[in-house]
């Protein structure tokens, strides 16, 4: 597939994600339950760290006992782990910020690549190699939504996945701008949560989640 059939898959991959849970797991089995929990709220992709020994390993059995999910391998920082990623079954790769070596890594790749980067600059140089679908991130604290609205106008065909900082409350925002495809957060998986299987909260907060993108899809 060329890059920009890939580009079309990774945006309607974000759109149809419309709030993308990003997740660090300890273990498979850790894993497993959070992604049921996601599933069961009504948010069907995910994005899985590769921050942890146990990501690959959980990232492919994922694959594996639920098909249907579509699970994004973050944090991708080498050319070594978007082999991994592909080889695990990830449906999709992103990462935090992306230097020459690694955006020509990602468009060689396989599957669809969603790009990080935190300044015009940096976009500009992803937008010329070719990538239009890219990751704003730590989006809040580089501007948030008026970065997002500073972008809009020169970057006219950029469109991004805001990632870090948001929250439940701010998330309808994020998703109301033009140039937003998706946003990614953690909210709904928070530490303490995952550390007690409070797996119910998972579960309320990703439905709260999906009715919020629902909202915003109109």
């Amino acid at each position: 597939m060329t890059l920009e059939s890939l580009q079309t898959r990774a945006e309607q991959i974000l759109v149809s994600a419309g709030i993308l849970p990003v997740i660090t797991v300890d273990s498979v089995e850790q894993g497993q339950r959070i992604a049921d929990a996601l599933l069961e709220g009504g948010l069907t992709a995910l994005e899985l760290t590769l921050r942890t020994p146990a990501a690959l390993a959980t990232l492919e059995a994922l694959k594996k006992a639920l098909p249907d999910i579509v699970i994004g391998a973050g944090t991708v920082l080498d050319e070594a782990q978007i082999r991994q990623s592909v080889d695990a079954g990830a449906d999709f790769l992103v990462t935090p910020g992306t230097p020459p070596a690694l955006a020509e890594a990602l468009a060689r790749a396989p599957i669809p690549a969603v790009p990080g980067g935190a300044t015009p600059t940096e976009f500009m140089s992803l937008l010329a190699r070719g990538f239009r679908c890219c990751k704003l991130f730590p989006a809040s604290a580089v501007g948030g939504l008026a970065m997002l609205k500073g972008l809009a106008g020169p970057l006219g065909q950029l469109k991004l996945c805001p990632t870090g900082g948001i929250s439940e409350s701010n998330a309808a925002e994020f998703l109301a701008q033009p140039n937003v495809l998706c946003i990614g957060g953690s909210w709904m998986v928070p530490k303490d949560w995952l550390a007690a299987g409070d797996w119910a909260r998972v579960r309320e907060s990703a439905a709260r989640a999906a009715a919020i993108v629902a909202a915003a899809r109109g």
